[in-house]
């Protein structure tokens, strides 16, 4: 157990950074995040006005799109705030409330986007395996249905975060790690025993990480399944279907993937580097999902682009 000191002060605040030494010309790196910003919320909000108007697109696959659409939103929103305030007006103090709510919008929407991920590649899947059954298995009450469980799922697994963190105290150490605010940078500064955050905060990220490796399997039974198919040309047909999920896939992946192990390993991590690649986890899928999609997916690129020369007519 951790006694808390008489001597010393619990706070109010905590603070969060920027990009170390580059303090000077912060208002400049906020131009091109602000545009990264503008074009993430842009895309799949564009992405989901095409769905709902759309009948043609009134199908699992853009079903789940849409969930992946929201998720990213929900992201974007989640860090907006404070990367604005950090990087347009040098305004590091967060308030301990702030923060906690933040971390769990983050999480929240982190978990939920890996979950919608997961959900789509058993979405192709089932394409490539059932194409003749797959619009009668995966009708739009069970699309709904999948969707709201694993977003109640979602909400569930990381709500008791911001009650444990509630529930410790800071003395002295304010400095968060990243730009926004996470669960275990926050406990991190705890000066009272915080076990209990690091045991369900571990329990949090191995069932995230879990999806992952859901996706992975679910690969290899569409590999397996693709082989079985006689033609050529329908292989390629079939894996070209999955090429946009596989890059989301990526996108999303690469950046924790790589922070968790330069945590483990690297014995001489660059702060800066950290610091990029956590803003990159938050800024990166969001903008690249809607691009991916538009330019990968015939259907979405035409209709974006319907949408786009009525209006300008």
């Amino acid at each position: 157990m951790f006694a808390l000191n008489t001597s010393e002060v619990e706070i109010s605040t905590f603070l969060l950074i920027g990009i170390p030494g580059l303090e000077h010309v912060h208002i400049w790196i906020s131009i091109p995040i602000c545009f990264m910003y503008l074009l993430a919320i842009l895309g799949n909000c564009t992405i989901l006005f095409v769905i709902r108007t759309e009948s043609s697109l009134h199908e699992p696959m853009y079903y789940f799109l849409s969930m992946l659409a929201l998720s990213d939103l929900g992201l974007s929103f989640s860090s907006l705030p404070s990367m604005m305030r950090i990087f347009l007006f040098n305004a590091m103090e967060i308030s301990v409330d702030a923060c906690i709510a933040q971390e769990f919008f983050i999480h929240g929407f982190t978990d939920m986007e890996s979950s919608v991920l997961l959900i789509m590649s058993f979405d192709r899947f089932l394409a490539i395996r059932n194409p003749l059954r797959y619009s009668s298995i995966l009708t739009s009450s069970r699309v709904l249905h999948i969707g709201l469980t694993f977003a109640i799922k979602s909400i569930l697994l990381v709500l008791p975060l911001p009650f444990t963190l509630k529930r410790l105290q800071y003395c002295n150490k304010r400095l968060l790690s990243h730009s926004y605010c996470l669960h275990q940078d926050v406990m991190k500064l705890a000066c009272s025993d915080n076990r209990v955050n690091f045991y369900y905060g571990l329990f949090v990220a191995l069932c995230m990480m879990s999806d992952s490796v859901f996706i992975a399997v679910s690969y290899v039974f569409i590999l397996k399944t693709v082989l079985g198919i006689a033609s050529h040309g329908e292989r390629l047909k079939a894996l070209n279907t999955c090429v946009s999920h596989i890059c989301a896939v990526l996108i999303f992946y690469v950046p924790i993937i790589t922070l968790a192990t330069m945590h483990r390993f690297a014995k001489h991590k660059s702060p800066l580097a950290m610091i990029l690649i956590a803003d990159a986890f938050l800024l990166v899928p969001p903008l690249m999902n809607p691009i991916v999609y538009c330019v990968k997916t015939r259907q979405i690129r035409v209709k974006v682009l319907e949408k786009l020369s009525l209006k300008s007519k």
